[in-house]
């Protein structure tokens, strides 16, 4: 089992409101869309792939997380390359 991931309650405040689908992730740097062969999209956790602490494919919807880092403009720009 993973340990729950916490965070500062400062960190909490400046945090986004979460998204109904994936909470957190959805507006996460680290997100990545997964699709499968049937067609459902998983949403990825990229820091998962360094740190075990992180599941590879977080239940949803993600609330509070210790690795939560926004998308900027620039994180998008190098995703759609």
């Amino acid at each position: 089992m993973h340990e729950e991931l916490r965070i500062s309650a400062d960190y909490t405040a400046a945090m986004p409101p979460t998204d109904a689908r994936g909470g957190l992730c959805a507006s996460c740097r680290f997100r990545r869309d997964v699709t499968s062969g049937r067609g459902s999209t998983f949403l990825l956790c990229e820091r998962s792939r360094t740190d075990p602490r992180f599941p590879k494919y977080p239940p949803l919807p993600v609330t509070r997380c210790a690795g939560y880092e926004p998308t900027t403009a620039t994180t998008d720009s190098k995703r759609e390359q």
